[in-house]
């Protein structure tokens, strides 16, 4: 092994192998109902002036209404050419695309191992006595037919939001937004599941 090779091996090493003092949240799942197995690594949780961009990137005044068809054409409507006068501007980027873009651009906090070599950054968690939101800057098994993608779930949303609940012993239940939509918890003042019960169970806790 080249020298190298050795200091590349040495620091995946110091990355993947994270002891439960050390994390701030260490955990094992399993996917409903496949069965994969999952592993949550979380270095810290996300500060309140990191969150706030995200939070801000969802609250954000919906986009104006299109402009009627004919209101971008010129002079004896006739529409303007492309980037020339009179041509329309580019539609304003949607909820779910403006969100990812906050997400990625936060600090690394932790990640989320599934069975393949391949982890997701965790780029948002929040935490309240039993509550655990956990936001990851990629979509979750994007080609794993165990994460289907459901129907609640944004098709422009890059990220995947995973709220966990968990019991005095450790064990609990996750659902994501892969089956469900992405709201804002004004009274946490975090990002959440809208209709968390409701939503299909998708993690099993198990330590």
């Amino acid at each position: 092994m080249t020298a190298i090779a050795s200091r590349l091996a040495v620091a995946v090493l110091a990355l993947s192998v994270v002891s439960a003092e050390e994390a701030a949240l260490s955990l094992r799942a399993t996917v409903v109902p496949a069965g994969a197995a999952v592993t949550v690594t979380l270095f810290r949780w996300s500060s309140d002036a990191e969150r706030a961009p995200v939070l801000a990137a969802l609250k954000a005044p919906p986009p104006p209404p299109a402009a009627p068809a004919g209101a971008a054409a010129g002079r004896g409507g006739r529409a303007g050419r492309p980037g020339g006068r009179g041509a329309s501007a580019a539609p304003p980027p949607s909820v779910g695309a403006r969100v990812s873009a906050a997400i990625k651009a936060a600090p690394t906090l932790g990640y989320v191992w599934g069975d393949g070599v391949t982890g997701y950054s965790i780029k948002y968690a929040w935490r309240a006595a039993d509550r655990i939101v956990l936001i990851t800057d990629r979509r979750l098994g994007a080609h794993a037919p165990e994460w289907a993608l459901g129907a609640g779930s944004s098709p422009d949303a890059e990220f995947t939001l995973i709220e966990l609940r968990v019991d005095a012993k450790g064990g609990g239940e996750g659902k994501t937004s892969l089956s469900a939509n992405v709201v804002m918890d004004a009274t946490a003042n975090t990002l959440a599941l809208d209709g968390y019960a409701a939503a299909p169970t998708m993690l099993r806790i198990t330590r």
